[in-house]
C-alpha cells in the first residue's frame, strides 16, 4: 500500500520521487557556523543565560545574545575556502541519500544566496562572487539528487519586522506583514525562479507561529510557489499548527518518529547529534546502527527520514560525521532495495525488533522485507503469513535460507550472527501476491 497525498494538490507524479526515496541529507550552514556553538567565553548550552539552554548552535544569536550589530559584523568573515559542492553531494549520493536540503535561510535572517531584496547574505561575504546555492544544484544534478531549500519564512531576527523568539515582545500583525512582503515573499521567489527546487522546507512549530502565519498568509505563500512551480513540494512546518489541505508533506517534529500511519507523505528530520549547526563541543554522536534503525523504521510506516550534518565555517564536514554516512551508505549498498521505492507492508504487524516493507515484482509475486533490528531467538524468525511463499534468502549475502510452516505460521532458520556483527539483518522473502491476501 502506497501513501499518496490527499488534498487538493493530489499530484501523484511530482510526489513519486519522494515517496520512493526514503533518505535525505540536511544541511545547516551560515553565519552561525564560524562560531561553532560559543562566543566570548561562553559555550552553549549556557545555564546561566536565561535562555541559553540549548545545544542548538544556529540558534546561537539569540541564545548566547549576541548583539545584532556584532552578529552581522561577521559577515565579511564567513570565507569557506574549502567549500566543495561536488564533494557534499558526492558524499550525500555514497551514504544512499536521494535528495539534498539546505538552510539557504535560516532565522538570524542571513541568505546563502545574492538576494536583490536584502544585504544581509552571500554578497556581504568573501563569497560574494560565487553562487554556492548553484553549485550545490548543478553537484545535485551532476550526481542525480533531487534537492531542495529549508527557508525560514516566519522567524526573521535581521529584519525589523521578522518574527522573533517567544521570550521577546511578539511582533504586531501590522508590522510583521512589512517584513512578508518585503523580504520573505520576494525572497521565496527569488529561490525558485533562480533554482527550480524540487522542495521547499519550511519552519514552525507547536502554535507558537499562529498570530502571524494565518491561513490567509500560508495560503498566500503556497499560491505564490504553486504559481511559479509545478514541481516544488511544500511541507506541513509552513504552518504546523494549520497546514491546511495543500501541503505536499507532513513534516515532523525534530528526532520525532510516530508510530501510526500518516495520511500524508511524510519525513522526520533528524540530527546526528543534539545540534543542527556545526558545534565544537557537541561530542554526542548517535551511532550509525541507531540512524539506521530510525530510517528503517521510518520506512516500514511510508515515511521518509531526513538527516542533518552541520558543516564547519571553513566548508569542510565533520569526520566523525562523514564516518557514520559512510557507513550508512555501506549497509544500504547491500540491503538499498529493501528501503527504496518499497511500500507499507500492512497485513503484517511490526515490533520493536522486526519490522517489515514489501515491493512488487514481475508477475503476481511480491517481494516482503523482514528488517531484523535485534537478536532473533534461537536464530529464528516467525512470522504469520500466507503458506505460498517461494524462497527465503539473507539479503546481504543473498544465503538461500530454509523454511517451514508451522500452524500458519512462517518459520524461517537465520544464519549465526558473525562475532561483534549489531547490523540490520534483512530477511527477502519471496511470496505469490494472491497467497498474501
Amino acid at each position: 500500500m502506497s501513501i499518496k497525498a490527499q488534498g487538493s494538490n493530489n499530484n501523484s507524479n511530482k510526489l513519486e520521487w519522494f515517496e520512493e526515496a526514503r533518505f535525505g541529507m540536511f544541511v545547516h550552514w551560515g553565519l552561525y557556523s564560524l562560531l561553532g556553538g560559543s562566543y566570548q567565553g561562553r559555550t552553549m548550552p549556557d545555564t546561566t543565560l536565561a535562555n541559553g539552554n540549548s545545544w542548538y548552535a544556529e540558534w546561537i544569536q539569540q541564545r548566547l545574545e549576541i548583539p545584532m550589530d556584532d552578529y552581522k559584523a561577521l559577515a565579511p568573515r564567513f570565507n569557506p575556502k574549502d567549500f566543495n559542492a561536488d564533494e557534499w553531494i558526492g558524499l550525500a549520493k555514497q551514504a544512499g541519500m536521494k535528495y539534498f536540503v539546505i538552510t539557504a535561510k535560516h532565522h538570524d535572517g542571513f541568505a546563502l544566496w545574492n538576494s536583490d531584496v536584502s544585504d544581509f547574505d552571500i554578497g556581504a561575504t568573501a563569497l560574494k562572487d560565487r553562487d554556492i546555492l548553484g553549485e550545490l544544484v548543478a553537484a545535485c544534478r551532476k550526481h542525480g539528487l533531487r534537492y531542495g531549500f529549508y527557508y525560514s519564512h516566519w522567524q526573521d531576527w535581521e529584519h525589523p519586522q521578522g518574527a522573533v523568539p517567544f521570550w521577546h515582545s511578539p511582533r504586531r500583525a501590522t508590522d510583521f506583514e512589512v517584513y512578508w512582503k518585503q523580504k520573505c515573499l520576494p525572497q521565496v521567489k527569488e529561490l525558485i525562479e533562480r533554482y527550480d527546487p524540487d522542495l521547499l522546507w519550511f519552519d514552525t512549530w507547536d502554535n507558537e507561529a499562529k498570530e502571524l502565519i494565518t491561513a490567509e498568509r500560508r495560503d498566500e505563500l503556497i499560491s505564490l510557489i504553486r504559481s511559479l512551480s509545478k514541481k516544488c513540494l511544500i511541507n506541513g512546518r509552513i504552518a504546523m499548527h494549520d497546514p491546511g489541505d495543500d501541503i505536499d508533506f507532513r513534516e515532523m517534529m525534530d528526532n520525532a518518529y510516530p508510530q501510526d500511519m500518516q495520511s500524508k507523505p511524510w519525513q522526520t528530520p533528524a540530527t546526528m547529534n543534539h545540534t543542527w549547526a556545526y558545534h565544537g563541543n557537541d561530542f554526542n554522536w548517535k551511532s550509525s546502527g541507531e540512524m539506521l534503525r530510525y530510517l528503517v523504521s521510518n520506512a516500514s510506516k511510508g515515511g521518509n527520514y531526513l538527516l542533518n550534518i552541520g558543516p564547519k565555517a571553513d566548508g569542510t564536514l565533520p569526520l566523525p560525521g562523514v564516518r557514520r554516512l559512510q557507513e550508512m551508505g555501506a549497509w544500504l549498498l547491500a540491503n538499498g532495495e529493501a528501503i527504496y521505492a518499497t511500500e507499507v507492508a500492512s497485513n503484517l504487524r511490526g515490533t520493536q525488533d522486526v519490522v517489515f516493507t514489501q515491493k512488487k515484482l514481475e508477475g503476481d509475486r511480491q517481494a516482503i522485507y523482514a528488517h531484523i533490528m535485534g537478536d532473533a531467538v534461537d536464530n529464528k524468525l516467525t512470522i504469520t503469513l500466507a503458506k505460498n511463499v517461494d524462497t527465503c534468502q539473507l539479503l546481504d549475502t543473498g544465503e538461500i535460507l530454509h523454511f517451514s510452516n508451522a500452524g500458519g505460521d512462517i518459520v524461517i532458520e537465520l544464519p549465526k550472527r558473525a562475532r561483534y556483527d549489531t547490523s540490520i539483518r534483512v530477511i527477502k522473502i519471496i511470496t505469490r501476491q494472491q497467497g498474501i491476501y
